[in-house]
């Protein structure tokens, strides 16, 4: 994909799939909007925020921005009334369930752990 060079190849300027992986799913609130919308299907802007705990208008509006730039997030308008916009997943977006849930079954593994 264009635009991710920057951060995902290595000094020979070969791109390295984890560090690509890592750029994307590295970022605090990627993560949790792509598992929100994994199990709710596609959400408007308001009911994504509310879903993701703590997100900052600003930053819920720049993350779907990166993701869409990404093709993982799709931007619909719908011809409500008023006009709605919702987002879902692309096929690449759906792709990462298995990653989103390996990350959440770590953490919870992780979590409990320390807790002992």
């Amino acid at each position: 994909m264009e635009g991710m060079g920057d951060n995902t190849r290595n000094q020979a300027g070969v791109s390295r799939p984890l560090t690509t992986t890592a750029t994307i799913l590295g970022k605090k609130w990627h993560p949790l909007i792509v598992a929100e919308l994994l199990e709710a299907g596609p959400l408007g802007f308001n009911d994504l925020k509310e879903r993701v705990t703590g997100i900052s208008d600003k930053v819920l509006s720049e993350s779907l921005d990166d993701l869409e730039e990404r093709d993982l997030v799709e931007r619909t308008v719908l011809d409500d009334k008023p006009v709605r916009v919702e987002y879902s997943l692309t096929e690449w977006g759906e792709q990462l369930e298995l990653v989103v849930t390996v990350m959440e079954e770590w953490g919870e593994r992780y979590l409990a752990a320390r807790d002992e």
